[in-house]
Formats: C-alpha cells, structure tokens, sequence
C-alpha cells in the first residue's frame, strides 16, 4: 500500500460516509480544509475502482487544492494546481460553504502560469456577478464528504460525478495554525 494513504478510507468506506452526509449532514466546517491538499486517489462516477492511471498521473503533476481564509468575514481563498518541473499552471479564485452537507462551492477568478519564478501568464477569468451574487446552481462545488486537517486527508464528489481523495500536506503550517 503506497504510504501515504496510510489511514485513509477506502472506496467503500467513502461510499458509507457518503450515504451518512446526504442523510444527516456533515460534520466539515470551513477551519478543517485550511491547508494545502495533495490528491491522491480519484474515482470515476459510479465505480469503486480507483482510477490509477488518471491519480498517478495527477500526482505525478503534483496536482494540489490550496484553500485559505483570508480573513474573518471574507470569503475562502482557493487555489487549484499542477506542476511538471519548473511549470506550474494554477487557477485561484474564491470559494464558500453552503448547505448542511455542506458544499464547497467555488469560482476560478484568476489563470497563472509560472516557469520558475518568472510568471508567463497572469489573467483575469471574465465574471458575469460578484461570487456573493452567483447562485449555487452555477457554480462548480465538492460535496464533502468527510475529513479535515485533524484526519489529515479529505474527501469529496465532485460536480461531475467524481470521487476525490487528498491528503494534507505535513509541511503546510497553514492547517496546523487554523485546526
């Protein structure tokens, strides 16, 4: 078994705690997914088979999910990223808790790509409103499911289908001064 998913649940574990959430709500609030998430293991829709070729791809490009809290009253902060050597590609923008289960909704504001320390690319993605104005229903969201920086892993469904497993980055101080 691959380190590190030491610990984490399993598809049918996952599956279980799923079932729990969209009957009784969540337990995830917005101070457990402060940090800086690794993806590990994906799911396609419907299928408790992991996706190995598609996870040991992303985690071959370092694909991580960095949420922040900017400060009280604001929204969260997200960044989503892959990185192959010196090139990282990032989409960051904003995003919020909403509904018992609950769902992390978010909007990508913001398309980066660095190579090395030399930003080649840096532009606005077009809004049509304010993110506080954007319903629900239009936006992209992970459905949580269960985790938190205390677990050190977190797990989600995504808006297409998809199952999502990471885990929390040991060296991000980030969760550590938010748990």
């Amino acid at each position: 078994m691959d380190p590190t998913l030491a610990g984490t649940p399993d598809a049918a574990d996952l599956l279980r705690m799923e079932a729990i959430s969209r009957r009784q709500g969540g337990a995830v609030e917005a101070a457990q997914l402060i940090g800086s998430w690794r993806l590990q293991r994906t799911w396609p829709r419907g299928s408790q088979r992991p996706a190995d070729l598609a996870s040991g791809l992303l985690r071959a490009f370092g694909a991580r999910l960095v949420i922040e809290a900017p400060g009280p009253g604001e929204e969260l902060a997200i960044r989503n990223s892959v990185q192959l050597g010196g090139v990282e590609l990032t989409f960051a923008g904003q995003a919020r808790l909403e509904g018992k289960r609950p769902l992390l909704l978010f909007r990508f504001e913001r398309l980066r790509l660095a190579l090395g320390p030399w930003r080649a690319l840096d532009r606005a993605l077009p809004q049509q409103l304010p993110f506080d104005q954007q319903r629900a229903s239009g936006l992209p969201f992970f459905a949580l499911i269960g985790g938190g920086v205390n677990q050190g892993w977190l797990a989600a469904r995504g808006r297409g289908g998809g199952l999502a497993l990471w885990t929390l980055d040991p060296a991000d101080d980030r969760a550590h001064a938010s748990a």
